[in-house]
């Protein structure tokens, strides 16, 4: 459709017709609150800008969090299981605060500000993680590599790192759903072209925060291994600063969507409504449901959410009773917490089904949380070096990073048209609930990888050696198959999540959808650290140290690995019911909401 340009001519303004400007259809605005043009605002200019800067700040991320445990077991004195604890912990803490970063943007302060506010945060904490390794931490200058042992810390000096981690974790927890979703609206959704540019995003996106943390796995976790940590916290300090100022160099030509107030209060007003009313019968037909007028949904950039079976005691908060109106039979005004829309009620109905499908994706986020602790510990225990060439144990994540470039061309060019060619009633190929199937299957295959390759280390211990620890002839580059196999099974799972998740959230709910990916990955943490310390407690006994001690050697990491594929195993059998028991919300289509005008 076209914006109506409007012209100041002696104080009267005036319509022109000679500059017509097509607007999005979405709804979306402009930084000064009038409809976005297309030619102007988002599409991929835009897209670009905001890809750049999710790249840079993984690597800024990752060149924290892929050594991190390292700097604890050799910078900070803590022994593997409490490293990785720690590191579980700390991945989830992050995690946990993209929820806190999702509802200030659908609330409050929309996606922009909200992505602004918290990188900048992001910043703060790295500048101060940086000056304290480099003044308190890596003491004496070059410790923290396998050789040298740093001094002893104060509390205060100890209590200065925690600070400035968590600070770490609240930037990045709070920015990095909103930037994906902040992505996605920078694509209108209801023109042809840009709808199929803004599924093309999410895997581009993904792909665009591996390719970030392939530098930060390989060069800065050379660097960090070699004890040259406070180089390797700098240079994720200077990348994260750039990263800033790239995403606050697009602000004209950004697309931004109005926040749609507190879900929270929309959520649990029906709720309550539909308490209320748990005697009432609710109707057969839609017609004796409340539901409100689409246009003035419009105007706000919202869609109606058709009506849908299942959760019928959430109905009856949308039945329209003899108490919504006088004894004249005259409307006395729509309480909102004894009377909610159609849409209101199916946006509570959206969250219940969505909770499921989330619940089945935390014990992947558990396979995943390996690569960055455990992978790393069995990769120091292993032949790191080829001719004469140490290879650091984190930069092993460069497989899974390569592997996910690799994949998701494939999925995008070859295997996601060739279904779509099979499938001549639906041109959508794989749907994402079924990629994120094959993603929990991929996994369960690299959990047995990572079981055999430790089976095998175990045999190449050095029996003349006793006092060795955490030493075998095995080469490092055995554990590749399983960094390929979760690299693969990253592109089927998360790109899917994202997709689906955003998919599948209500206009006010967006944010939202991408945190609940996050907090997959959050309790997947938790819950890894919280079963690592299961499994210590169990398999720990006078004559045996545990199946994860400090000296590998003497454990049996190949089991619990194994105990991870039979877990997935039967989470995936839970996700099959799940899967089929979904329903798809479905959305009224928009007849173009920006009728607006742009002033010139």
């Amino acid at each position: 459709m076209s914006c109506l340009n409007m012209v100041r001519v002696n104080g009267v303004e005036e319509k022109t017709m000679k500059r017509q400007e097509e607007c999005t259809f979405d709804g979306s605005v402009d930084k000064r609150g009038h409809p976005a043009v297309r030619r102007r605002t988002g599409s991929w200019f835009a897209g670009i800008l905001i890809l750049v800067n999710q790249g840079l700040a993984t690597l800024a991320f990752f060149g924290v969090g892929v050594n991190l445990v390292l700097f604890l077991t050799r910078v900070m004195g803590q022994d593997n299981a409490e490293a990785a604890n720690n590191v579980s912990k700390w991945t989830g803490t992050v995690y946990i605060f993209s929820l806190l970063g999702a509802f200030l943007s659908d609330s409050y302060w929309g996606r922009y500000k909200t992505c602004a506010i918290f990188q900048a945060i992001f910043v703060l904490g790295l500048v101060s993680l940086s000056l304290t390794s480099y003044i308190f931490l890596v003491k004496p200058s070059g410790c923290g590599d396998e050789k040298t042992p740093c001094t002893s810390h104060s509390t205060i000096h100890v209590a200065l790192f925690y600070v400035s981690i968590f600070m770490i974790a609240l930037g990045n927890g709070g920015y990095q759903p909103n930037i994906a979703t902040f992505g996605a609206d920078q694509f209108d959704e209801d023109h042809p072209k840009e709808s199929h540019s803004k599924v093309s995003f999410f895997s581009y996106f993904y792909l665009a925060l591996n390719l970030g943390s392939l530098f930060s796995n390989t060069i800065l976790g050379y660097y960090e291994d070699k004890g040259i940590w406070a180089l390797g916290f700098w240079a994720s300090t200077g990348s994260a600063i750039v990263a800033l100022i790239l995403f606050l160099v697009g602000t004209p030509r950004y697309r931004h969507f109005i926040p749609k107030g507190n879900p929270l209060s929309r959520f649990f007003q029906v709720i309550v409504a539909a308490s209320r009313k748990w005697k009432v019968e609710v109707p057969s037909s839609d017609d004796g449901l409340y539901e409100v007028d689409g246009k003035e949904l419009a105007e706000k950039g919202d869609r109606k959410i058709l009506h849908t079976h299942g959760f019928k005691l959430l109905d009856k908060a949308a039945v329209i009773t003899s108490k919504e109106y006088t004894s004249e039979g005259k409307d006395i005004g729509i309480n909102p917490w004894r009377l909610c829309s159609v849409t209101q009620v199916e946006e509570v109905k959206c969250v219940f089904r969505l909770l499921p499908i989330w619940l089945c994706t935390i014990l992947y986020s558990v396979v995943f949380t390996q690569m960055a602790s455990l992978f790393v510990e069995q990769g120091a225990a292993m032949k790191t070096t080829v001719a004469g060439f140490h290879i650091p144990p984190a930069s092993m994540s460069s497989f899974d990073i390569l592997s996910v470039a690799a994949f998701i061309f494939i999925y995008r060019r070859v295997l996601d048209p060739l279904v779509a060619r099979f499938r001549k009633s639906s041109s959508r190929g794989i749907t994402e609930l079924q990629r994120m199937g094959i993603g929990l299957i991929i996994a369960i295959i690299a959990m047995i990888a990572a079981g055999t390759v430790e089976h095998f280390r175990l045999k190449y211990v050095p029996k003349d050696c006793s006092k060795c620890s955490n030493s075998s002839t095995l080469s490092i580059f055995w554990q590749v198959p399983q960094y390929v196999l979760i690299g693969a099974s990253e592109v089927f799972m998360y790109v899917g999540q994202l997709e689906f998740f955003n998919g599948q959230t209500p206009d006010g709910l967006k944010s939202f959808g991408s945190a609940l990916c996050m907090t997959s990955i959050s309790l997947g943490n938790y819950v890894s650290s919280l079963l690592v310390t299961i499994v210590m407690k169990i398999s720990t006994s006078d004559k045996m140290p545990g199946w994860i001690p400090g000296n590998l050697n003497k454990g049996h990491l190949d089991r619990f690995y194994f105990l991870l594929a039979a877990l997935t195993t039967a989470d995936f059998v839970v996700y099959i019911v799940t899967a089929k028991w979904y329903k798809y919300i479905k959305f009224e289509e928009r007849s173009g909401t920006n009728n607006g005008e742009i002033r010139v």
